[in-house]
């Protein structure tokens, strides 16, 4: 008989991520646009502002990494929730750019931290044969965020003010909060504090076993980092704005389509089977978006974008953890979100040097050639021994 995936901390655990994931993306494509009106900033001021957040988050999830096997899953779920929800409330008290600077630094720890525990109690409750089907379900709850918020915070902004956003996410915030409660863990690891040794060891902060796929993470995501920074800018030079509204949401349907078959197919036949078709799906996307011009071409990328980045993200995840021993998976979980959360942070602004040389038709060519990079960085680190672990 078949163990059941669907029990109540997971849902639970999955909709307190979708909630903070939902917030973080309401505030990401929207927190500049309140600096610039409220501070009167440059556009690059404005940038860091939405950016920092990024940082805060690297920092979290360094800490989570580091005490989640020592505190225990939930106590750092609490204590990430509790300082995002904090810091949500503090917005209010942003009088002037270095306070809301900061506040948006603590707003991203807080959020590093609580999706570094999510993520490690979603793997950690969901059964291990049925793992690779269990994380596609549970980060899906990121990809509806990933679409919903930035079309939502946009939409409400029509409607009302930006101090009014910011009771809208404090609310979600504290609904997190309250659904904390929710989440049973049935087995919390002990204190390892007194057998662990003094001093600083980069094992504390990075699992060693997760860093092969986590480096074809910060390659591969990277280059879709380059979608997520500049597709507006892309759809709107190419006269393409009905379309690109669409362009999330064709994203969206694509992964939630997919990542309930592709999920069960890793765990009965490997890795391999879907990450190298999720990574091709990927390299298409991009070559395809390098030469759009038309709507139809733009939503074809967004479909093949979907099934490729957003398989991949997941398979990734998985693999993050499958490689790892059983009491490591957090520092696992946080070692692969760091690589993640680097490449989507710091990429574009690497990646934003280039767009005068190259134009985004050339940035988005060179991307596909980074995902080919990937791929044989997948096969040489990961993909030729992929059997061991399943």
């Amino acid at each position: 008989m078949e163990e059941k995936l669907w029990t109540k901390p997971f849902i639970m655990v999955s909709l307190i991520n979708f909630i903070l994931m939902l917030s973080m993306f309401l505030l990401l494509v929207t927190i500049g646009g309140y600096a610039v009106s409220e501070y009167h900033v440059s556009t690059s001021t404005a940038g860091l502002v939405s950016g920092i957040f990024i940082v805060g988050s690297l920092f979290g999830r360094f800490w989570a990494g580091k005490n989640i096997d020592i505190l225990g899953q939930k106590k750092v779920l609490v204590i990430g929730v509790l300082i995002f929800t904090i810091t949500t409330a503090l917005y209010f008290a942003s009088f002037n750019l270095a306070l809301l600077l900061a506040i948006r630094f603590l707003n991203g720890m807080g959020n590093g931290i609580a999706s570094t525990a999510t993520g490690t109690i979603a793997a950690f409750i969901t059964p291990i044969k049925r793992r690779g089907e269990g994380i596609s379900y549970f980060s899906m709850s990121t990809v509806m965020a990933t679409a919903i918020g930035p079309f939502l915070g946009l939409s409400l902004l029509q409607f009302i003010s930006y101090r009014q956003l910011f009771i809208f996410c404090l609310v979600l915030a504290v609904i997190g909060l309250l659904m904390v409660p929710q989440v049973k863990v049935s087995h919390e690891v002990k204190s390892m504090t007194s057998h662990a040794p003094k001093g600083f060891h980069i094992s504390d902060y990075i699992d060693i076993n997760a860093i092969p796929i986590s480096i074809v993470v910060l390659i591969c995501c990277t280059a879709y980092s380059s979608v997520l920074s500049f597709i507006s800018f892309f759809a709107e030079e190419n006269n393409l704005i009905t379309a690109g509204s669409f362009f999330f949401l064709t994203y969206a349907l694509v992964v939630l389509i997919s990542r309930p078959i592709t999920g069960k197919l890793m765990d009965s036949k490997g890795t391999n089977i879907v990450m190298y078709p999720a990574l091709i799906s990927f390299f298409l996307g991009l070559l395809c978006l390098s030469i759009t011009h038309a709507a139809w071409t733009l939503i074809l990328s967004a479909a093949l974008l979907g099934f490729g980045y957003g398989n991949f993200q997941s398979i990734a995840q998985a693999t993050a953890v499958k490689v790892t021993d059983h009491e490591k998976m957090g520092l696992a979980t946080s070692t692969y979100f760091i690589f993640l959360d680097f490449a989507l942070g710091f990429g574009p602004y690497v990646l934003g040097l280039f767009i005068p040389v190259l134009g985004l038709h050339g940035l988005y060519r060179y991307m596909s050639i980074l995902v080919i990079i990937g791929m044989v960085a997948y096969y040489m680190l990961h993909g030729k021994k992929a059997h061991l672990y399943s």
